[in-house]
């Protein structure tokens, strides 16, 4: 792994933190403004939070997500994107992190994923493509779904 991934050997300590981190970003889900649906990301690295994101517009427009039809306005920016691109603001990166979410990426966002040098991805909920999914595999990242959070 590269540097800035902490697992920890006992299994049981590694989910403690897992949980506690999707938790955290559960309840980041919920500053989004979207509609349909509500997606909080937590990026981890070193045992630090260095970054976390939900799904919205981007700064400067307006927080409605959805169109008068219900569609997800295409410039609305995933809640791991919103994260990864913090990140890039800052003076740190990503390599060897941890990225907690509430649902896995998509498959636009796990290409993100892959180039930040995020190592592990941990998530609660399936995607409805799973592509995304299937690409970090591919990719080597480890994944681990836990769906049954407190």
């Amino acid at each position: 792994m590269n540097e800035g991934a902490i697992t920890y050997d006992n299994p049981a300590k590694q989910e403690r933190y897992d949980r506690a981190y999707l938790r955290m970003a559960r309840e980041w889900a919920k500053l989004s403004h979207c509609k349909r649906k509500q997606v909080g990301a937590i990026i981890v690295k070193d045992s630090t939070i260095i970054a976390d994101g939900y799904n919205g517009t981007p700064t400067g427009f307006e927080n409605d997500c959805e169109d008068e039809s219900g569609t997800t306005k295409w410039y609305v920016l995933h809640a791991e994107a919103n994260a990864i691109l913090k990140v890039a603001r800052t003076t740190n990166n990503a390599n060897g992190a941890t990225l907690y979410l509430t649902n896995s990426p998509c498959k636009d966002c796990s290409k993100l994923v892959l180039q930040a040098g995020i190592q592990r991805v941990v998530y609660i909920h399936k995607y409805k493509d799973t592509s995304g999914i299937e690409f970090l595999q591919k990719a080597g990242l480890q994944l681990t779904q836990i769906e049954d959070l407190i």
